[in-house]
């Protein structure tokens, strides 16, 4: 264990996200979520959901200010313009803890597309349907390293 590290942020993930730079992009995945198949590196998270892995991600990573958008969902096949709970659940999670960014919809096959140049994807044990998120690494800046190193 370590001081100040969100518990459910094991050595291979607290790796990714270290090792992230500006700009790039990590998948949070549902079980249904294809994701050793993208090409891209997977961090399994079997048997935790989706909402406390976000959380504990946007703990200690900010989102990109300089992009357009820095998170994105997939839409839903049938109704595009539904926003399902879980993706409601995950604006609130980044109004709280990353701030003004909109979760942008992806249509299902671009958010694939979009899932193979991340720099990784988390693939969870959320059952629920829609709970993909895409989210961009912004930067740190020297005001909030903390003091003492």
């Amino acid at each position: 264990m370590l001081r100040g590290i969100h518990p459910l942020l094991g050595p291979e993930l607290l790796h990714a996200l270290r090792t992230m730079g500006h700009g790039d992009e990590i998948v949070i995945a549902d079980a249904n979520f294809p994701a050793s198949t993208l090409g891209c590196p997977v961090i399994r998270a079997d048997g935790v959901k989706a909402e406390p892995l976000v959380e504990a991600i946007l703990t200690h990573m900010p989102l990109d200010t300089f992009a357009p958008a820095s998170a994105f969902r997939m839409a839903m096949v049938e109704t595009p313009e539904e926003v399902p709970p879980i993706c409601a659940s995950f604006q609130t999670i980044i109004d709280r803890l990353a701030g003004p960014f909109v979760v942008a919809p992806l249509e299902r096959f671009a958010f694939y597309e979009r899932s193979r140049k991340a720099a990784y994807v988390v693939a969870t044990g959320e059952l629920q349907l829609y709970a993909n998120l895409i989210l961009k690494k912004g930067v740190v800046t020297p005001s909030e390293f903390e003091p003492g190193w």
